[in-house]
């Protein structure tokens, strides 16, 4: 008997060690490495990112695979010097090879006249608001009560891990998310320019910035460690600085329709405008091309975008897409512990703290802002024309972005 239960011991042992190997030998041949040792953890008042702090309580599990993993990638931690000193020589100014970047330009002024902001005491306010009403029992929305457990896989593809400095950061489209991207490319190394990764985020092509396939996210856990998905998640989570970008939800509403129905764009016409052409413009027989359709004067306007976000067809057939997604519903704020809450308002400022907190504002700078960014004072024009009843639906629409994050009722908008 002894010696059979010594046996099926030998035979767990066994196979728990070979799934460790594979686990490890998986990540190593990924584009971004599992390295859970890194050089800061949660912090441990909001808005101060702390080094060496210990890990909280974990699950059993969660630990067991924590300490085993950590121990085995530690000397993968860090950049090396070299590199390092390469990414500082980086090209100060960017290669303007897309129609758009050079249509938007760029804004390179340092902006010292600008008066500094206490960026410590700000992402303390942020934080405090958004815990705040997420612990507020009478403010409720959707999703909101549900665990992170709770959270299907396909929900957490705006969560990109990048391990080799222990970021998470969750992508919000329309605020300034395709410089994000270029950023944790080069921070995780997870695309080559022939050979070598790149140095400078604006020498990345915006076409591989948005491939799904460069990034490392939270929903490709479950293929590459199958079971152990959801623990390594959490220890990601507890162990790795975690931060999004919000802004103004009725500006980002603005900037999404201007960027996908006021220029060509053959995926959104065919997706989204012919539908709503037909639906609220009473539009027959469109042409099958936005090249074809712009040609003949028929456009969204923003009135129909507004009541296709209205309709309640319009999420019986499918999830909002992502540029006009809540920030709630694409970010989990409620689940997830953010570390840091950026805002595009205060963007430069916001960038250029929290890559000195993530320690690598000497391996990079955040590219700089557009000039033409689409300003909060446009509201009143373009809701001139929207109906006072649809501007107050729309509200309850996004009313969790506002309060979460901090930005005012815009009270002009929703009386007579």
């Amino acid at each position: 008997m002894t010696k059979a239960r010594l046996l099926r011991l030998s035979v767990v042992l066994v196979s728990i060690f070979m799934i460790l190997l594979i686990i490890v030998y998986w990540d190593n041949v990924g584009t971004a490495h599992f390295y859970l040792h890194t050089s800061f953890s949660r912090p441990r008042s909001p808005g101060a990112i702390t080094a060496g702090e210990d890990w909280e309580a974990l699950p059993d599990v969660d630990e067991f695979f924590a300490k085993l993993l950590s121990s085995s990638l530690k000397q993968n931690s860090t950049v090396p010097r070299k590199a390092e000193q390469l990414l500082v020589q980086g090209s100060n100014k960017p290669v303007l090879s897309n129609l758009e970047e050079n249509v938007r330009g760029y804004d390179w002024s340092t902006h010292k006249d600008r008066n500094s902001l206490d960026q410590e005491k700000l992402q303390v306010e942020r934080q405090r608001t958004l815990r705040e009403f997420c612990a507020n029992s009478s403010f409720t929305f959707p999703t909101k009560e549900r665990s992170f457990d709770d959270i299907p896989n396909y929900e957490l593809n705006h969560l990109i891990v990048d391990d080799r400095h222990g970021v998470i950061y969750c992508y919000v489209p329309k605020v300034a998310c395709t410089n994000w991207k270029r950023v944790m490319i080069v921070l995780s190394e997870s695309l080559l320019d022939q050979g070598v990764p790149y140095r400078n985020p604006l020498d990345i092509p915006r076409e591989h910035v948005h491939n799904t396939s460069t990034h490392l996210t939270f929903n490709k856990f479950w293929r590459r460690y199958g079971k152990f998905s959801r623990h390594l998640m959490k220890i990601k989570l507890k162990k790795y600085t975690k931060f999004l970008f919000v802004r103004d939800p009725f500006v980002r509403l603005i900037s999404a329709f201007r960027s996908k129905f006021e220029l060509e764009n053959e995926d959104f016409y065919r997706r989204f405008a012919i539908p709503m052409l037909k639906l609220y413009s009473n539009h027959t027989n469109l042409p099958t091309s936005v090249s074809e359709a712009f040609g003949a004067g028929l456009k969204v306007s923003f009135s129909d975008f507004i009541q296709y976000l209205l309709d309640p067809r319009t999420e019986k057939m499918a999830p909002f897409n992502e540029h006009w997604r809540q920030v709630y519903r694409l970010c989990h704020p409620c689940q997830i512990d953010y570390d840091f809450i950026g805002k595009l308002e205060t963007l430069d400022e916001d960038a250029a703290y929290l890559l000195q907190l993530l320690k690598v504002d000497r391996l990079l700078r955040f590219p700089p802002s557009y000039r033409n960014r689409t300003a909060s004072s446009w509201e009143d024009n373009w809701f001139a024309k929207i109906p006072l009843a649809w501007r107050q639906q729309l509200y309850k629409l996004y009313e969790a972005d506002f309060v979460l994050f901090g930005y005012p009722k815009p009270e002009n908008l929703l009386k007579d």
